[in-house]
């Protein structure tokens, strides 16, 4: 047993620094095109992230409130997680086989996010269309044609205009993720956040939250290198159409994917946890 309100306390405290910005920004009718994307495409609600969990083999003394939930149970000691339910050991062992299967692999640092381009090629149905296009319709489309596109994220790539998708290095399908998903990639590193979720409620709360942190910032970055101009939300451009741009953004690239290896590591050994229970 464990002093387990200092680590809900904790926790909520840590968290509504993200959802605090969120209420607000919707009590005035605002959208905001980095960080409503970590509440609007990740479906977990801003008030089950501020839930605390404490994860497996944890005894909660004093907390049946936590009995509300079916996946805790009352021991002699307390309140604890019970064993993973039958019904979602196919669902942990697809998020095992994958996050495994991601950190096998090396990662690369050569798409440069194009993908955001590739998502505003040759169309007029721009998702963020309350923001302008940092170098105009014409002078982003040549962007896209002069680099190489090379996405092997297919949550991103489902998102490629038809004049795009042709483009792409390879064709990209729900059923390859597993073979193609690789440490490098930004989306891959925020998507922790939705592995880790998607465990919930055996996702130790923290674990959750440092997922969350760390899709935060990836985001920033991927919004920085997209071919919208932010500076008036104070996000400087990553230029990936000089070579300077692209240099700086493989070098952050890279530091995300090594903040990533540990937490995707957590999540892998979570997993190994739940399925051998």
């Amino acid at each position: 047993m464990e002093d387990w309100q200092a680590r809900r306390d904790a926790h909520v405290e840590r968290v509504r620094r993200w959802t605090e910005p969120l209420r607000e920004r919707r009590a005035r009718g605002e959208a905001h095109p980095v960080l409503d994307f970590l509440f609007s495409y990740y479906s977990y609600r801003p008030s089950k992230l501020l839930r605390w969990h404490p994860g497996p083999g944890v005894v909660l003394d004093g907390a049946e409130e936590y009995l509300r939930w079916p996946a805790y149970r009352k021991v002699p000691d307390g309140v604890t997680l019970g064993p993973l339910p039958d019904a979602r050991r196919e669902s942990v062992e697809f998020i095992h086989t994958l996050l495994t299967a991601t950190a096998a692999r090396a990662p690369r640092f050569g798409c440069f996010g194009l993908h955001e381009w590739a998502m505003v090629y040759r169309t007029d149905a721009v998702r963020h269309e309350a923001w302008p296009l940092r170098l105009g319709v014409d002078e982003t489309d040549r962007v896209v044609e002069s680099l190489p596109v090379r996405c092997t994220h297919f949550d991103a790539f489902r998102f490629f205009t038809p004049a795009a998708r042709p483009l792409n290095a390879t064709e990209l399908t729900r059923a390859d993720q597993v073979a193609f998903e690789q440490p490098g990639c930004l989306h891959v590193g925020m998507d922790l956040y939705k592995w880790a979720y998607k465990l919930d409620p055996f996702t130790p709360s923290e674990l959750v939250a440092d997922c969350f942190e760390l899709a935060h910032d990836i985001r920033e970055l991927d919004m920085c290198a997209s071919p919208y101009d932010l500076r008036a939300l104070g996000y400087a451009p990553v230029e990936i159409e000089t070579a300077a741009g692209r240099a700086e953004y493989a070098r952050r690239q890279a530091a995300f994917s090594e903040r990533a290896a540990p937490l995707r590591a957590r999540l892998v050994s979570l997993c190994a946890e739940l399925l051998e229970g």
